[in-house]
């Protein structure tokens, strides 16, 4: 027979969305940062390109 599930708590579900909110502003930090270093030109990321994509094929 089917039981109503217990209610979360609010402190609960507020710990789980504040976690999610730190991950993502963390990875968009890290996004932003890399893009304005390839801008400038001062990034050691290496990225692929077209032709490097045909070579390894």
């Amino acid at each position: 027979m089917a039981v109503p599930k217990k209610k979360t708590s609010k402190s609960k579900r507020d710990k789980r969305k504040a976690t999610w909110k730190r991950k993502a502003a963390f990875e968009a930090q890290k996004a932003l940062s890399l893009g304005k270093s390839i801008l400038t030109g001062r990034s050691k990321f290496v990225y692929p390109t077209a032709e490097a994509e045909e070579e390894e094929e």
